[in-house]
């Protein structure tokens, strides 16, 4: 009997045609790393590795917004509230720019409880907007946006925010190995718990079930039993909650935060998403797609820095990096049907 199972060679080429910027990408990177000293080493890996674990986590609480034909314009804001809140709480007890004197020194673990509580209101309020008050993701996600920003002015006193405790900084950027050798970035492994936390629950739950289904055809879901306003809400939370966490890592990973931190990463999360085959059209992605989006779009961020790139170029060539993945991803739409 004839075997008419796809070869490795048909199953390849089909990976390429599928992902022709991600494939372009890493081309580049193998280029540049045999032309440029210090490309490929130890310390230029863990760079790539931290940024894109904090990025991943930003991506995979924008993904199932984007699954649901949605999207959520507040992710950046809303990692830099979390940068200041958790800059300001963390904040040492003897630093004399304490912006919240009357507040005494806390303990890392409850600043990360309230940090994600905060973030779970935000998420919960863009979900009752969507929901309840059916107002477009779009705009509901903009308006979110400028207030929390706004809020984040506030509390912050438009000041950068630094004296992090030393238990907050280094519990967040440690290593695994030696720090000038071979090395793990502990970020890392707290990108692949949340990465295959999410996995399951798209892959194993109802939730997921629903999300895609929501996606595919959200009146066909509703008529087929499924809670779309409770799904949604969840949905928006879960984000809400995943950009509390980026953002409380973001800060002690850079030791410091302000207001602005955060800006234009709900763009870099969505272009990450899209890139890793996360379908504008709805109904379609996966997390380890996801991964690999972020991951690709940070090495393109890195090689453009190795090529010593204008770096106001780099906003150009990222800008046609998104318009590209999401054209590819509506002709690949358009060709289904």
């Amino acid at each position: 009997m004839e075997n008419t199972k796809p070869g490795f060679g048909k199953k390849f080429m089909d990976v390429v045609k599928g992902n022709p910027i991600a494939v372009l990408l890493v081309l580049a990177a193998v280029i540049v790393g045999f032309r440029v000293d210090n490309f490929a080493s130890w310390a230029n890996f863990g760079n790539l590795m931290s940024n894109t674990a904090v990025r991943f986590l930003i991506a995979l609480g924008v993904s199932g917004c984007l699954i649901t034909k949605g999207t959520d314009l507040s992710a950046g804001r809303q990692v830099g509230f979390a940068a200041c809140l958790a800059g300001i709480l963390c904040q040492r007890g003897d630093y004399t720019g304490r912006l919240w004197k009357s507040v005494p020194e806390m303990n890392i673990a409850l600043v990360f409880v309230i940090v994600v509580l905060v973030g779970l209101v935000f998420g919960l309020v863009n979900g009752l907007i969507v929901t309840k008050l059916h107002v477009p993701p779009f705009i509901a996600t903009l308006g979110t946006q400028t207030i929390i920003y706004g809020i984040a002015l506030v509390i912050s006193d438009a000041q950068p925010i630094g004296g992090f405790q030393k238990i907050y900084t280094k519990l967040i950027t440690g290593r695994i190995g030696n720090t000038r050798g071979f090395h793990l970035p502990y970020l890392l492994f707290v990108a692949l718990v949340f990465g295959i936390l999410f996995w399951f629950i798209y892959n194993k739950t109802r939730h997921g079930k629903y999300m895609y289904a929501i996606g595919g055809n959200d009146v066909a879901a509703e008529v087929s039993g499924v809670n779309t306003t409770a799904t949604l809400i969840r949905i928006y939370a879960t984000a809400g909650v995943m950009y509390a966490i980026a953002g409380y890592l973001l800060a002690a990973k850079s030791g410091g935060a302000s207001a602005s931190m955060g800006t234009g990463y709900e763009l870099e999360a969505i272009a990450g998403c899209t890139i890793g085959g996360v379908s504008t059209t709805g109904g379609i992605g996966t997390v380890p797609g996801i991964l690999v989006g972020v991951l690709v779009f940070e090495l393109l961020k890195i090689i453009l820095q190795f090529l010593n790139v204008n770096p106001y170029y780099n906003y150009v060539v990222q800008g046609l990096v998104i318009v590209i993945a999401v054209a590819l991803d509506i002709r690949k739409y358009i060709a289904k049907k």
